[in-house]
């Protein structure tokens, strides 16, 4: 389970929008794991470990009452990518915040499909094994909050989400 850790943390961070509560989730979540290991079929490893962060995402949240957190600017420093030069790097550093920033904007169901699809690239049937929910549903979910991204990005004048 150990290879998954930055995915389990990744979504945790985006579940939860506070990195110190996302890795206490996470810590919790790889504990779950260990004790529950035994009923692990072998199947998927990752999808059966996201499923479990999630779920320890959702107890941690409620336990601790805090569904609105303010954004992680972490986030922003990972998802930005290698640049030509300066003036790309700042551009492309924007654009990835206001992405983020809109993600982090979503109601849950709809930002943590988003999360597992285009930053954990899960394919449909695994996201639909994550969240215990039909495959239909996650395409609908899916569609719905790229819908959603789009009225942001275009309202904020950043067009087209490139790949959402």
């Amino acid at each position: 389970m150990l290879p998954h850790l930055g995915a389990a943390f990744t979504l945790a961070r985006y579940l939860l929008r506070d990195a110190a509560d996302a890795e206490d989730a996470v810590q919790e979540a790889y504990l779950q794991a260990l004790r529950h290991f035994g009923g692990f079929r072998g199947e998927n490893a990752r999808a059966w470990l996201l499923t479990i962060v999630r779920r320890a995402c959702y107890s941690w949240s409620d336990r601790e009452n805090r569904h609105d957190h303010a954004r992680d600017p972490d986030l922003v420093d990972e998802l930005a990518g290698d640049a030509d030069d300066p003036e790309t790097a700042v551009v492309r550093g924007e654009l990835q915040e206001q992405l983020a920033r809109a993600v982090d904007g979503l109601p849950l169901p709809f930002r943590e499909v988003v999360v597992l699809r285009e930053i954990q690239e899960l394919s449909y049937q695994e996201i639909a094994a994550v969240i215990g929910a039909p495959v239909g549903t996650v395409m609908s979910r899916l569609a719905r909050a790229r819908r959603r991204l789009q009225r942001v990005l275009a309202a904020q004048g950043m067009g087209g989400t490139h790949g959402l």
